[in-house]
Protein backbone atom coordinates (compact mmCIF):
# COMPACT_ATOMS: atom_id res chain seq x y z
CA UNK A 1 0.00 0.00 0.00
CA UNK A 2 1.52 3.35 -1.11
CA UNK A 3 1.50 6.51 1.49
CA UNK A 4 -1.30 8.42 -0.51
CA UNK A 5 -3.92 5.25 -1.16
CA UNK A 6 -6.86 5.21 0.77
CA UNK A 7 -7.84 3.13 3.10
CA UNK A 8 -11.51 1.58 3.16
CA UNK A 9 -12.90 4.66 0.88
CA UNK A 10 -11.01 6.95 3.55
CA UNK A 11 -8.09 9.22 1.98
CA UNK A 12 -5.84 9.71 4.48
CA UNK A 13 -4.57 13.22 3.12
CA UNK A 14 -0.97 12.40 2.53
CA UNK A 15 0.39 14.54 -0.37
CA UNK A 16 1.77 12.79 -3.43
CA UNK A 17 5.06 10.94 -2.99
CA UNK A 18 7.63 11.83 -4.11
CA UNK A 19 7.14 15.42 -4.95
CA UNK A 20 8.01 16.43 -8.68
CA UNK A 21 11.23 18.23 -9.65
CA UNK A 22 11.72 21.67 -11.24
CA UNK A 23 12.00 21.94 -15.17
CA UNK A 24 15.87 20.51 -16.22
CA UNK A 25 16.33 24.11 -17.25
CA UNK A 26 15.03 25.72 -13.78
CA UNK A 27 16.74 23.29 -12.09
CA UNK A 28 20.40 23.97 -13.57
CA UNK A 29 19.59 28.05 -12.51
CA UNK A 30 18.94 27.43 -9.33
CA UNK A 31 21.83 24.81 -8.68
CA UNK A 32 24.20 27.33 -10.10
CA UNK A 33 22.34 30.07 -7.84
CA UNK A 34 21.76 27.45 -4.76
CA UNK A 35 26.25 27.01 -5.22
CA UNK A 36 26.77 30.70 -5.01
CA UNK A 37 24.19 31.06 -1.58
CA UNK A 38 25.77 28.27 -0.05
CA UNK A 39 29.62 29.01 -0.58
CA UNK A 40 28.20 32.16 1.83
CA UNK A 41 28.02 30.10 5.11
CA UNK A 42 30.51 28.26 7.21
CA UNK A 43 27.74 25.63 7.53
CA UNK A 44 25.94 24.44 4.23
CA UNK A 45 22.29 24.13 6.47
CA UNK A 46 22.58 27.63 7.33
CA UNK A 47 21.37 28.42 4.03
CA UNK A 48 18.35 27.33 4.58
CA UNK A 49 16.48 30.37 4.89
CA UNK A 50 17.54 32.33 1.36
CA UNK A 51 17.03 28.87 -0.33
CA UNK A 52 13.75 28.87 0.29
CA UNK A 53 13.70 32.49 -0.53
CA UNK A 54 15.24 31.43 -3.84
CA UNK A 55 12.76 28.65 -4.83
CA UNK A 56 10.01 31.35 -3.81
CA UNK A 57 11.64 33.66 -6.71
CA UNK A 58 10.67 30.32 -9.20
CA UNK A 59 6.96 29.84 -8.39
CA UNK A 60 6.27 32.37 -6.05
CA UNK A 61 5.45 30.28 -3.19
CA UNK A 62 7.27 27.43 -1.61
CA UNK A 63 5.92 24.20 -3.27
CA UNK A 64 6.50 20.47 -2.36
CA UNK A 65 9.08 20.72 -5.33
CA UNK A 66 10.93 23.42 -3.97
CA UNK A 67 11.01 21.74 -0.88
CA UNK A 68 12.81 18.63 -2.19
CA UNK A 69 15.46 20.82 -3.78
CA UNK A 70 16.24 22.27 -0.81
CA UNK A 71 16.41 19.59 1.06
CA UNK A 72 18.77 18.02 -1.66
CA UNK A 73 21.21 20.42 -2.29
CA UNK A 74 21.48 20.72 1.81
CA UNK A 75 21.56 17.29 2.24
CA UNK A 76 18.90 17.43 4.60
CA UNK A 77 15.11 15.55 4.87
CA UNK A 78 11.94 17.38 3.37
CA UNK A 79 10.77 17.10 6.67
CA UNK A 80 13.73 19.51 8.04
CA UNK A 81 13.21 22.05 5.27
CA UNK A 82 9.31 21.70 5.67
CA UNK A 83 9.39 22.54 9.75
CA UNK A 84 11.41 26.08 8.57
CA UNK A 85 9.27 26.88 6.18
CA UNK A 86 5.91 26.32 8.05
CA UNK A 87 7.55 28.31 11.24
CA UNK A 88 8.08 31.41 9.15
CA UNK A 89 5.25 33.78 7.58
CA UNK A 90 7.07 35.44 4.75
CA UNK A 91 7.44 32.00 3.15
CA UNK A 92 4.67 31.83 1.25
CA UNK A 93 2.40 28.18 0.71
CA UNK A 94 0.17 28.24 -1.74
CA UNK A 95 0.57 30.11 -5.23
CA UNK A 96 -0.02 34.25 -4.46
CA UNK A 97 0.00 37.23 -6.28
CA UNK A 98 2.59 39.48 -7.98
CA UNK A 99 1.79 41.71 -5.01
CA UNK A 100 1.41 40.59 -1.35
CA UNK A 101 -0.38 43.72 0.40
CA UNK A 102 -0.20 43.21 4.26
CA UNK A 103 -2.08 45.71 6.43
CA UNK A 104 -0.49 45.82 9.84
CA UNK A 105 -3.90 45.16 12.63
CA UNK A 106 -1.52 45.24 15.59
CA UNK A 107 -2.12 47.40 18.41
CA UNK A 108 -1.70 50.52 17.80
CA UNK A 109 -1.94 50.41 13.79
CA UNK A 110 -5.45 48.94 14.52
CA UNK A 111 -6.21 51.47 16.86
CA UNK A 112 -5.28 54.14 14.19
CA UNK A 113 -7.18 52.68 11.82
CA UNK A 114 -5.61 49.24 10.29
CA UNK A 115 -8.48 47.20 11.31
CA UNK A 116 -10.74 49.72 9.03
CA UNK A 117 -8.52 49.38 6.54
CA UNK A 118 -8.08 46.09 6.64
CA UNK A 119 -11.87 45.11 6.11
CA UNK A 120 -12.42 47.76 3.65
CA UNK A 121 -9.91 45.94 1.56
CA UNK A 122 -11.81 42.55 1.57
CA UNK A 123 -14.41 43.82 0.90
CA UNK A 124 -13.60 46.27 -2.31
CA UNK A 125 -10.75 43.43 -3.07
CA UNK A 126 -13.28 40.73 -2.95
CA UNK A 127 -11.10 38.01 -0.98
CA UNK A 128 -10.30 36.89 2.46
CA UNK A 129 -7.08 36.92 4.41
CA UNK A 130 -4.64 34.91 2.78
CA UNK A 131 -6.48 35.13 -0.77
CA UNK A 132 -5.78 35.86 -4.13
CA UNK A 133 -7.69 38.11 -7.07
CA UNK A 134 -8.91 36.35 -9.63
CA UNK A 135 -6.65 37.92 -12.05
CA UNK A 136 -3.36 36.60 -9.64
CA UNK A 137 -2.48 40.17 -9.07
CA UNK A 138 -3.14 40.57 -5.43
CA UNK A 139 -2.92 38.60 -2.04
CA UNK A 140 -4.13 40.43 0.45
CA UNK A 141 -2.93 39.54 4.22
CA UNK A 142 -3.02 40.90 8.01
CA UNK A 143 0.11 41.56 9.50
CA UNK A 144 0.87 41.54 13.07
CA UNK A 145 3.43 44.06 13.22
CA UNK A 146 5.30 46.21 10.13
CA UNK A 147 7.97 46.93 12.91
CA UNK A 148 6.77 50.93 11.53
CA UNK A 149 4.59 51.88 14.43
CA UNK A 150 5.67 55.49 14.14
CA UNK A 151 3.61 55.55 10.78
CA UNK A 152 0.68 53.50 12.02
CA UNK A 153 -1.19 52.83 10.40
CA UNK A 154 0.94 51.04 7.73
CA UNK A 155 0.19 48.67 4.73
CA UNK A 156 3.32 47.18 3.13
CA UNK A 157 3.46 45.65 -0.52
CA UNK A 158 6.08 43.03 -1.00
CA UNK A 159 7.70 44.67 2.29
CA UNK A 160 7.46 47.92 1.09
CA UNK A 161 6.20 50.81 2.64
CA UNK A 162 3.03 52.89 2.24
CA UNK A 163 3.08 54.87 5.27
CA UNK A 164 -0.03 56.69 7.34
CA UNK A 165 -2.37 55.20 5.58
CA UNK A 166 -6.40 55.45 4.82
CA UNK A 167 -9.39 53.30 3.90
CA UNK A 168 -8.98 55.70 0.36
CA UNK A 169 -5.71 55.62 -0.15
CA UNK A 170 -5.36 52.32 0.34
CA UNK A 171 -8.02 51.17 -2.10
CA UNK A 172 -6.80 53.61 -4.45
CA UNK A 173 -3.32 51.72 -4.74
CA UNK A 174 -4.56 48.58 -4.56
CA UNK A 175 -6.63 49.74 -7.65
CA UNK A 176 -3.66 50.92 -9.30
CA UNK A 177 -1.33 47.88 -8.95
CA UNK A 178 -4.61 45.87 -10.44
CA UNK A 179 -4.80 48.10 -13.35
CA UNK A 180 -0.57 47.89 -13.73
CA UNK A 181 -0.13 52.06 -13.35
CA UNK A 182 2.82 52.35 -11.27
CA UNK A 183 2.57 52.85 -7.66
CA UNK A 184 5.57 54.72 -4.99
CA UNK A 185 6.28 53.48 -1.92
CA UNK A 186 5.98 56.22 0.87
CA UNK A 187 10.06 55.60 1.49
CA UNK A 188 12.47 52.95 0.40
CA UNK A 189 13.00 51.34 -3.10
CA UNK A 190 10.45 50.72 -5.94
CA UNK A 191 8.03 48.04 -6.13
CA UNK A 192 9.05 44.78 -8.04
CA UNK A 193 7.07 41.33 -8.00
CA UNK A 194 7.11 39.14 -5.47
CA UNK A 195 9.37 36.86 -7.16
CA UNK A 196 11.62 39.40 -8.07
CA UNK A 197 11.57 40.41 -3.72
CA UNK A 198 12.46 36.66 -2.77
CA UNK A 199 14.99 37.05 -5.33
CA UNK A 200 16.67 39.76 -3.62
CA UNK A 201 15.73 38.41 -0.22
CA UNK A 202 17.71 35.35 -1.37
CA UNK A 203 20.74 37.44 -1.12
CA UNK A 204 21.35 38.63 -4.80
CA UNK A 205 21.37 42.33 -5.90
CA UNK A 206 18.76 44.64 -6.69
CA UNK A 207 20.02 45.26 -10.49
CA UNK A 208 17.48 47.87 -11.36
CA UNK A 209 18.70 51.34 -11.96
CA UNK A 210 18.63 53.60 -8.68
CA UNK A 211 16.62 51.19 -6.68
CA UNK A 212 19.56 50.44 -3.96
CA UNK A 213 20.31 54.44 -3.98
CA UNK A 214 16.18 54.88 -3.48
CA UNK A 215 16.17 52.16 -0.53
CA UNK A 216 17.78 55.05 2.14
CA UNK A 217 17.61 54.65 5.97
CA UNK A 218 14.94 55.53 8.64
CA UNK A 219 12.31 58.12 8.04
CA UNK A 220 12.11 61.10 10.25
CA UNK A 221 9.46 59.70 12.29
CA UNK A 222 11.47 56.83 13.24
CA UNK A 223 14.70 59.35 14.27
CA UNK A 224 13.20 62.03 15.95
CA UNK A 225 14.06 60.22 19.57
CA UNK A 226 17.45 60.56 18.54
CA UNK A 227 17.61 64.38 17.00
CA UNK A 228 16.57 65.10 20.50
CA UNK A 229 19.06 63.09 21.98
CA UNK A 230 21.86 64.75 20.34
CA UNK A 231 19.88 67.84 20.51
CA UNK A 232 19.16 68.34 17.20
CA UNK A 233 15.71 69.26 17.43
CA UNK A 234 13.67 70.92 19.66
CA UNK A 235 11.98 69.01 22.53
CA UNK A 236 8.63 69.91 23.48
CA UNK A 237 7.37 67.99 26.50
CA UNK A 238 4.49 65.96 25.60
CA UNK A 239 3.76 64.61 29.25
CA UNK A 240 3.76 67.23 32.15
CA UNK A 241 6.51 66.39 34.82
CA UNK A 242 5.52 64.11 37.72
CA UNK A 243 3.76 66.12 40.50
CA UNK A 244 2.66 69.22 37.59
CA UNK A 245 -0.75 69.30 36.72
CA UNK A 246 -1.89 71.37 33.27
CA UNK A 247 -4.24 74.30 35.45
CA UNK A 248 -7.53 75.07 32.81
CA UNK A 249 -8.20 78.58 32.27
CA UNK A 250 -4.74 79.38 33.34
CA UNK A 251 -5.43 79.26 36.90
Amino acid sequence: MTANQPVSGVSLGMPQLPAPDFPADARARLEADAKEVIARYPDSRSALLPLLHLVQSQEGYVSRTGIRFCAEVLGLTTAEVTAVATFYTMYRRKPSGDYQVGVCTNTLCAVMGGDAIFEELKDHLGVGNNETTPDGKVTLEHIECNAACDYAPVVMVNWEFFDNQTPESAKAMVDDLLAGRPVEPTRGAPLCTYKETARILAGFPDEREGAVEASGGAGPASLIGLRIARGEAPHTPIVHPRGEATIEGGE
